[in-house]
């Protein structure tokens, strides 16, 4: 079936919802746009679904989250019982049609006869993990595109351990969800019967106090963040999301009293008024947060993104400008002081262990070291930490102590599995209040680890394909990195080439052994002086990513590295 088909389906559907008839008849003629919208279903991978807002097949719609629902309750229609009894937790976030989209993935759920617990208004990520656990649900649902622009929306379904669906009941989920033949058709029941009837039931206060209290778990030094928490001045953005009602109580109860709101952006707004991107990895987000910071003299500035997974963070300098830090270096800060409170409390395990993404620095995996604490690699995506502690706690083999991406997510403590922007902002606190007392900064403390394990710069590039072509495109350029096979970038020989899709690694003289992880559509590239490089698509936008990580004997000589290797990447590109 042509788009033009499918675009006259929806085009003549006679019951189709208001809002998305609107915006269809202001696409009438704009044959590019509406090629776009209906050429090809929205993917639908381990991560769930991610798009623009509107109508069509390849778009965020109530359809398309019907339909994605569908996919998910015909698959538990194959389990047991039981498995329906314990339904399925859903949350959302403040982007645009979140609320509906979660109360009609309840309906549909409702039809098979399988419970909802939906929260009452927008939450976090991180406390839909935690429920899902928590209430012993089957699966979750999070409504949220976590930090992409206003105009777009997601779906991600969780598994009965927090962490993110595993791929083959993801893959089971997602061949039901091509079945559905017409979208338009699938049942759902009224919210009033679903609630009359105990199938659906909503849920808020009463999970926020568990959650928090758990969260409580997260502080190492109760007496350090009291101390300094009283007097240490911080600024909090929850960037017009979700974080702002759970962030500030876990911050008083660390003992964190002494902080500002960003009061422009605590009013929860999916058009993200006061900036282009709500993303914390973005200088600009930061903009209203260091003009305050100025203004009070903040010892630190934190900001988290729309569904609070992701943490990002401003650090004071000498001058008293505000410098970013990256997601690497704030996951490097972290696990340097969990580890070094431990040590000095004298109850550092000996079994324990970090856990990181593959593209993820390894400025982290020194620091581990120099404690005696292994550090585990997988792939990326958090569902790969969230297995790692699954296994951790079933085999007892190691103690699980932290985990990050270097997209500014991380995992203090495992009672969620997905990286988590609210554990993350009381550590980040009493980690800025232990500098604080010796009378330093985070950037002090930043420099002194640099002093200690070396200079370690990294860079991650996205470049955007966008379109019908864009996923060719994509292909095409992956396809060009195996086949002609690089040797060396910048004058660098390469000595070991991982391809994760094939699971193997290649070393400079053509030996090839088994790699242990899981397949995967990856590149890594491991040179002559410990620089590595890293190749994949998103697997939630279309994006090409590459990732650069290197070190030197100085910050400068770093960063000069970095840039060298992305012209040698922008030369082999082309």
């Amino acid at each position: 079936m042509s788009w033009k088909d499918t675009y006259q389906i929806w085009n003549n559907e006679k019951n189709l919802d208001a809002d998305l008839k609107a915006q269809l008849d202001q696409l009438n003629g704009k044959d590019e746009q509406l090629e776009d919208a209906f050429y090809e279903p929205m993917s639908f991978g381990t991560a769930g679904m991610r798009g623009l807002l509107g109508p069509g097949i390849n778009r965020m719609n109530i359809y398309t989250v019907r339909q994605a629902t569908e996919g998910l309750a015909v698959f538990m229609d194959t389990l047991d019982q039981s498995v329906k009894e314990r339904g399925v937790a859903i949350a959302f976030d403040s982007r645009h049609y979140s609320t509906e989209f979660a109360h009609t993935a309840a309906a549909v759920l409702g039809a098979h006869g399988i419970k909802s617990f939906v929260f009452e208004s927008l939450r976090p990520t991180p406390e839909l993990s935690f429920t899902v656990r928590h209430l012993h649900t089957y699966a979750g649902i999070m409504i949220t595109a976590s930090h992409n622009p206003k105009e777009y929306n997601g779906y991600k379904i969780y598994g009965e351990d927090g962490g993110q669906m595993p791929p083959k009941e993801s893959d089971l989920i997602t061949s039901y969800i091509r079945k559905v033949e017409n979208m338009f058709t699938i049942k759902t029941v009224a919210e009033s019967e679903l609630l009359a009837n105990g199938t659906m039931k909503i849920i808020g206060d009463d999970i926020d106090q568990d959650y928090l209290k758990a969260v409580q778990t997260v502080t190492i030094n109760a007496d350090l963040a009291k101390e300094q928490g009283k007097d240490m001045k911080l600024v909090y953005t929850p960037l017009h999301g979700t974080g702002q009602m759970l962030g500030e109580k876990a911050l008083q109860n660390a003992g964190f009293t002494n902080y500002e709101i960003v009061p422009e952006q605590a009013i929860a707004d999916g058009d993200f008024p006061t900036i282009k991107k709500p993303n914390p990895e973005d200088a600009a987000a930061f903009d209203l947060a260091i003009k305050l910071g100025k203004k009070v003299n903040a010892d630190v500035l934190i900001a988290t993104d729309p569904d609070a997974d992701r943490l990002g963070t401003a650090v004071r300098l000498p001058n008293g400008e505000y410098q970013l830090l990256t997601g690497n270096q704030i996951a490097s800060v972290m696990l340097h002081y969990i580890l070094e409170a431990h040590k000095q409390a004298g109850d550092l395990p000996k079994n324990a262990a970090a856990v990181k993404s593959i593209v993820s620095t390894e400025f982290a995996t020194k620091i581990a070291q120099s404690y005696g604490v292994e550090m585990i690699n997988v792939l990326t995506g958090f569902k790969y930490i969230a297995e790692q502690i699954e296994h951790f706690e079933a085999t007892g083999e190691h103690t699980y102590m932290f985990g990050f991406e270097e997209s500014y997510g991380y995992l203090v403590k495992p009672f969620a599995h997905d990286k988590d922007a609210i554990q993350s902002l009381v550590l980040l606190a009493e980690v800025a209040a232990f500098y604080r007392s010796q009378g330093k900064t985070l950037y002090d403390g930043l420099q002194e680890l640099f002093k200690e394990y070396g200079y370690f710069s990294e860079k991650t590039i996205s470049n955007v394909y966008d379109g019908i072509n864009g996923a060719d495109e994509i292909k095409a350029l992956m396809k060009k990195f195996r086949e002609e096979a690089p040797t060396a970038f910048a004058g660098h020989q390469i000595v070991k080439t991982e391809d994760f899709s094939l699971q193997t690694e290649t070393d400079a003289q053509g030996n090839v052994t088994k790699l242990a992880l899981p397949t995967a559509n990856v590149l890594k590239y491991i040179l002559d002086d410990e620089t590595w490089i890293a190749i994949r698509p998103s697997g939630t936008e279309p994006k090409l990513k590459f990732y650069i990580g290197t070190s030197a004997e100085s910050k400068d000589a770093a960063d000069q590295k970095v840039a060298e290797f992305e012209q040698a990447l922008n030369d082999f590109s082309k």
